[in-house]
């Protein structure tokens, strides 16, 4: 039964998520091992893996042909981060229709705060289970659930139990949180990793029980003793978590005002020793901060560059920022200023990663006129190659700079997050 301010919580994740979506699109590989990759790229990692290849050995992060070695008949295939965006994207217009409460956690994961939905839909499990047939018939992915008064609680119920149960729900809270929860050893807690996880053995405290079971001041001295006196609100954030305490709610649209916009790229340092070779992809990410820019009304004062130089052993970073005499997003303008910038604070090293920013934003419905530049003609022009990429794709218009060898754009223009679309 519910408290009077209790809240009931999920958090929902589609299970091995790439190769779920993968396997929907490809049903001949419905009971074969299937993993996310390149495969053309033996070195490259495993993004996903089918719960077949897991069975087999096959594990996130390790290199393709590792895996392969695991598992001979492993169906390995070439990622597409659009496809998933959009499913992911289904996925929450489903969870939509239960509450308008819905949080991305991650692109598989979501929260969502069914507290006002129990009296229209059934409880918290029939909730769950309606959700799950929702998403496996459209769109083949199996959820896991976890339920939970708390955001953490429910994110705990799923990472530790609802995953390695057949119907792939979980209900964790107080009536359960000692019985369930405490035993588990200590790497298991949420944000505790294998650094932290060694802290916690010295002190004596193996078991998420042994952190719960402190009074709040014991555990901060304890914390103090072993990690110095700044410890104080990592205590306070670990006994929390330990008891399933989290006062955050849950928040459909996490997106406030933007403060920056930017963009980086990593390069192959030993292509990137010439200037000429450098500008290019400078120009080119100078172009897609402005279109970002413009594409949620803003224009901004400072400009930013970064960099990473390298001599082959050793690594040296410069970031400098020069301040505009007035608001911009016309490439060219940012462009001059970047370039000077990189001119100045270069040592001449070949480059390893390139990065742009634009920050002191403000809305670009007004703009300073200049004296000798026509503005309003070149943001004229600036709006309508934005209105041909957003029709037409990044690649159906762009600078000639960009088809050179040392260009980038029309290769970043068929990835997202670094990956294929």
């Amino acid at each position: 039964m519910l408290g009077k301010n209790e809240r009931t919580i999920l958090l929902i994740d589609g299970q091995s998520f790439y190769a779920s979506v993968e396997k929907s699109a490809y049903p001949e590989y419905k009971n074969k091992p299937v993993a996310v990759g390149d495969p053309d790229r033996k070195s490259g990692i495993i993004l996903a893996a089918c719960p077949i290849a897991k069975a087999r050995g096959v594990t996130t992060a390790e290199r393709v042909f590792e895996a392969q070695a695991k598992c001979p008949d492993l169906i390995v295939i070439r990622p597409r981060m659009q496809r998933y965006i959009t499913i992911s994207l289904l996925i929450t217009k489903i969870f939509e229709n239960f509450t308008d409460l819905v949080e991305p956690y991650s692109i598989d994961e979501q929260f969502l705060d069914i507290t006002g939905s129990l009296a229209l839909f059934g409880s918290s499990e029939e909730i769950a289970r309606q959700i799950q047939a929702q998403v496996l018939a459209s769109t083949g992915v199996w959820s896991r659930v976890g339920i939970g008064p708390t955001k953490i609680l429910a994110k705990t119920a799923t990472d530790n139990f609802a995953k390695k149960r057949e119907d792939g729900i979980f209900q964790l809270g107080p009536e359960n949180i000692e019985k369930d929860l405490w035993p588990l050893p200590i790497n298991q807690m949420f944000m505790v990793a294998s650094r932290m996880t060694k802290h916690f053995v010295r002190m004596g405290l193996p078991t998420i029980g042994h952190v719960a079971r402190l009074e709040l001041g014991d555990f901060k001295r304890r914390m103090r003793r072993e990690m110095g006196k700044q410890a104080d609100i990592q205590a306070e954030y670990y006994w929390q978590t330990a008891r399933g305490i989290d006062p955050s709610p849950v928040v459909p649209s996490i997106r406030g005002k933007l403060k920056s916009v930017s963009h980086g790229k990593a390069l192959r340092s030993h292509l990137y020793k010439k200037i000429e070779d450098i500008e290019v992809v400078l120009l080119e990410l100078v172009v897609e901060v402005c279109r970002r820019a413009r594409r949620h009304g803003y224009m901004g004062r400072v400009v930013s560059v970064g960099a990473v130089e390298t001599d082959g052993e050793r690594a040296f970073h410069f970031g400098r920022q020069l301040t505009l005499p007035h608001a911009t997003s016309l490439t060219h303008e940012v462009a001059a200023a970047a370039r000077k910038l990189f001119i100045e604070h270069w040592r001449g090293l070949p480059i390893s990663r390139l990065f742009i920013s634009l920050t002191d934003l403000a809305g670009d419905d007004v703009y300073q006129l200049t004296l000798f530049d026509n503005r309003p003609a070149a943001y004229a022009i600036e709006h309508a190659t934005d209105s041909i990429k957003d029709r037409y794709g990044d690649t159906a218009i762009m600078r000639a700079s960009s088809l050179l060898n040392s260009g980038v754009a029309r290769e970043r223009a068929g990835q997202i997050g670094g990956h294929y679309k």
